[in-house]
């Protein structure tokens, strides 16, 4: 009697044990349901009627290699990005916020949100996304040659080499184009927030499309500016942005040029080996063009066997750029003008070249 009081004793706890274990289970899955219909509803508010396409779990756990450290295309604040092959063998870009980072699930969800808004060949493609995984995954086209900044500051043999004059030219106009599209034909606009070489992406054929979209905003039309807490990264932030925490179209037209005299002089935006009080490049180039020494301050990768008119276009490439890095957001161009100034610069090395073959 004793033993089947035990045993029966013995059943119950079991019992107990698995009905507490079904209960905790439940409550996970639907908690986690819970927080995918959050996150859809996210990504659907002011969409436009747009939507993201939604991948499985399952299905970025097979592209991925179950997110395998040989697929890591890189890391950030936000997370991780990841290569990966769809079953139909499209290589994608996958980009998962680091578990537990609340800041980096929201930058993701409202980067889908963003991209899910516009089409423009110099922006990264948005394929889709994934909400049903512990962390939030956004899916996008793979550019395969890596970023500007990896180009311009060789952080792999021979790609400086790759990024001649014209070259460059192309990806400032690209870049460019993007842009302005955000700010003039998005609706409603688009304030990029981090444009930098790093988010500057380049296919096979060097041609540029702008990424990273994590700490985008849309624009209220009615209003000059957002309010909002400055954001962006050190030696690209707009001094006034930082001052009045008041982002404009202007705020990236400041970044953009950093990143022209990034493309010019083909140093970082911050560098602590050029001396104290050239540490930030605005500061420094803005120096050397008061001194009346410019030219100095350029590759010598560009200057070294360049004639008058690739010397002409380089200044006036210069020029541009310090008129982007103006104190005063009223004294900056739009980035429309901008597309369109270098555009003219580009139809004047391309004259030349002609007249050459001639």
């Amino acid at each position: 009697m004793t033993g089947l009081t035990t045993g029966l004793a013995a059943v119950l706890v079991w019992l107990l044990y698995w009905f507490l274990g079904y209960k905790r289970h439940r409550q996970i899955i639907e908690a986690q349901e819970r927080l995918t219909r959050e996150r859809e509803e996210i990504l659907n508010y002011n969409s436009g009627g747009k939507s993201a396409k939604v991948f499985t779990g399952k299905e970025m756990k097979k592209a991925t290699n179950n997110f395998s450290k040989d697929r890591l295309l890189g890391a950030g604040g936000y997370g991780e990005v990841f290569k990966g092959i769809l079953e139909d063998g499209t290589i994608i870009a996958v980009k998962c916020a680091k578990l537990g980072n609340t800041k980096g699930t929201d930058q993701v969800l409202n980067e889908v949100r963003i991209l899910c808004q516009v089409n423009h060949r110099c922006l990264v493609r948005l394929l889709g996304c994934c909400v049903e995984l512990q962390q939030p995954l956004m899916v996008y086209e793979y550019i395969s040659n890596g970023n500007l900044f990896e180009h311009l500051h060789s952080l792999h043999p021979g790609m400086r080499s790759l990024l001649a004059w014209h070259r460059r030219l192309n990806v400032a106009h690209q870049t460019a184009e993007g842009l302005a599209y955000l700010h003039s034909s998005a609706v409603p606009p688009i304030y990029h927030r981090d444009v930098k070489s790093s988010n500057i992406l380049l296919d096979e054929k060097l041609n540029a499309k702008v990424a990273d979209f994590g700490l985008s905003r849309l624009a209220e039309t009615d209003l000059s500016h957002i309010s909002t807490c400055a954001q962006g990264t050190l030696g690209y932030l707009d001094p006034e942005y930082y001052r009045n925490y008041q982002l404009t179209d202007k705020s990236d037209v400041y970044s953009f040029g950093v990143v022209l005299l990034e493309l010019l002089t083909s140093q970082k935006a911050i560098d602590f080996t050029r001396g104290t009080d050239n540490v930030n490049l605005v500061v420094y180039v803005q120096r050397k063009m008061d001194e009346e020494m410019l030219m100095q301050t350029i590759d010598p990768m560009l200057m070294e066997g360049a004639n008058k008119v690739e010397l002409e276009t380089i200044k006036a490439l210069a020029f541009l750029a310090l008129s982007c890095l103006e104190e005063k957001r009223q004294n900056r161009p739009s980035m429309k003008e901008i597309a369109e100034e270098i555009e003219y610069i580009m139809s004047i090395k391309s004259s030349e070249d002609i007249e050459k073959k001639v």
